[in-house]
């Protein structure tokens, strides 16, 4: 048993073999497994005050895991109780044997449970569930694992939420990849790591450039100039935004969306193709108006298949925000563009359905983009509206099918599902003899198109071009029954 010296003065126990070596710490387990000790390689580390500035700012008053009235970031306990899950959080600074961290072990959960040796045991890096290649090794040994659309979507919504959280903290990762975010599509969800060399914005700028295929043009473009250079661009909150857009396009369409056919013409060598193509030439593979880099396949699922609100945000991503940090969306616009559109999720009919689950947001486009399964003509979609000034005003869609729950966030235009919201079902529908369902639970003031009430434990139907009243209150919703047609 080994033991190390922490910055408050305490002492905590790792066992002396290391499980893992990274660029640029040694990670040691804790003799109980909880906890992992993880030492900085570079000798020079205890004496580099700013890295030891940076944990200080990483560990305390930027640090969304703990509450402001424990001295972090966190606005309550349970605010902090939540991003705990999100992040692998550093928990304490280790001064001897040499500079380190203390942090959390990874949840068993982010670990395959299943399959040969070369899979088994290893961490759920976010690569082996992207690509036809690395998908086809999992559906031969390990298909328990790879999850379906539906879970790949909730990961996207916490790994935003994470970023979202980050930036709001004044705090930038500078290194988002899949070997920095580790996801468990059996669950739908995620976990980022490696938070202890982030950038605080103003004080202390990033230790890494980032990883291939997340690093944002613009540092790219100008990695070769001088590390001091005015003109060169160096990671922070806004690349941050160009690597989360990369992450939730490969997870929700398993494809990079700057890996098309085009090769810049002043590419000389494989090198300057990759340099190019990532950086300065860069080009989305579904810009609107320049074609040249399609896919090299002839057909191909594009994001328009994942709604409007997702596809504006990927176009602004990757098109005017490609080359324009200023203008890409932010992580908490993609946090609301991925709850909004979580409401448009609906089940495949088809049972080989490779997605199982699909974005249905329009009436007029019944069948699964992945698969190409048609949806019953009889499905209904609900138009959402707010009332305000006298008018009604959409407010969000909702695709219906079978056992579905209705949340006090539909309902009502002053709550979001955010990690603190009531997730008690206010309602659920139902097909049931030849007809949709609504079926009250917990609504107080449901009312029939006809101006009746619904007490819970009734149903009202579900009937094309008629409009539900989710509740009398001020804020409480209207809901306009849409059916999609065959």
């Amino acid at each position: 048993m080994e033991k190390a010296t922490l910055k408050d003065g305490r002492t905590i126990d790792y066992l002396p073999d290391a499980i893992g070596s990274g660029a640029m710490k040694e990670v040691f387990f804790t003799p109980d497994h909880q906890s992992v000790v993880c030492f900085y390689h570079d000798p020079r580390a205890l004496q580099d005050i700013a890295r030891q500035q940076r944990l200080d700012k990483i560990l305390t008053k930027n640090n969304p895991t703990v509450s402001r009235e424990k001295g972090g970031a966190a606005p309550s306990e349970a605010d902090a109780a939540y991003y705990r899950g999100l992040f692998c959080w550093p928990t304490a600074i280790v001064l001897k044997p040499r500079l380190g961290i203390v942090a959390p072990a990874y949840p068993k959960h982010f670990f395959f449970q299943s399959g040969p040796d070369f899979i088994k045991g290893k961490e759920k890096n976010g690569m082996r569930f992207i690509g036809p290649r690395n998908r086809a090794l999992l559906e031969k040994f390990s298909p328990s694992e790879m999850g379906d659309f539906r879970n790949f979507f909730g990961l996207c919504v916490q790994m935003a939420r994470a970023v979202a959280r980050l930036h709001n903290a004044g705090l930038a990762h500078s290194d988002l990849s899949p070997n920095n975010v580790l996801v468990d599509p059996t669950r739908g969800v995620s976990i980022v790591i490696d938070v202890d060399s982030l950038v605080v914005e103003g004080l202390f700028p990033p230790d890494v450039m980032g990883t291939k295929g997340y690093i944002a043009p613009e540092v790219l473009s100008t990695a070769h100039l001088p590390i001091r250079d005015p003109q060169r661009k160096h990671p922070n909150a806004r690349t941050d935004l160009h690597a989360l857009a990369v992450l939730i396009y490969q997870y929700l369409l398993r494809r990079h969306p700057l890996d098309g056919k085009r090769i810049p013409p002043q590419a000389k060598t494989a090198e300057e193709q990759e340099l190019l193509s990532y950086g300065s030439e860069a080009r989305f593979t579904e810009h609107p108006t320049d074609a040249s880099n399609r896919p090299e396949e002839k057909s191909y699922v594009g994001c328009a298949a994942l709604g409007p609100l997702l596809r504006d945000l990927f176009h602004r991503a990757f098109v005017k925000g490609l080359h324009a940090p200023n203008d890409r969306p932010s992580a908490l616009e993609w946090v609301r563009g991925l709850v909004k559109t979580w409401d448009l999720l609906h089940p495949c009919l088809n049972a080989h359905c490779t997605h199982k689950w699909f974005v249905l947001a329009d009436a007029k486009s019944v069948k699964c983009p992945f698969c190409g399964t048609v949806v019953r003509s009889s499905t209904p979609l609900l138009n959402l509206k707010t009332q305000r000034g006298g008018q009604s005003l959409p407010d969000g869609r909702m695709a219906v099918y079978h056992n579905l729950s209705l949340m006090r966030w539909h309902a009502y235009s002053d709550i979001w599902p955010g990690p603190e919201a009531d997730r008690t079902p206010q309602a659920y529908f139902v097909w049931h003899l030849g007809q949709w369902l609504l079926i009250n639970q917990h609504l107080a003031t449901l009312t029939t198109p006809s101006g009746n009430l619904v007490p819970p434990g009734q149903a009202v139907v579900l009937r094309p071009g008629e409009t539900i009243r989710l509740g009398s209150e001020p804020t409480a919703r209207l809901a306009d029954v849409e059916f999609t047609q065959g």
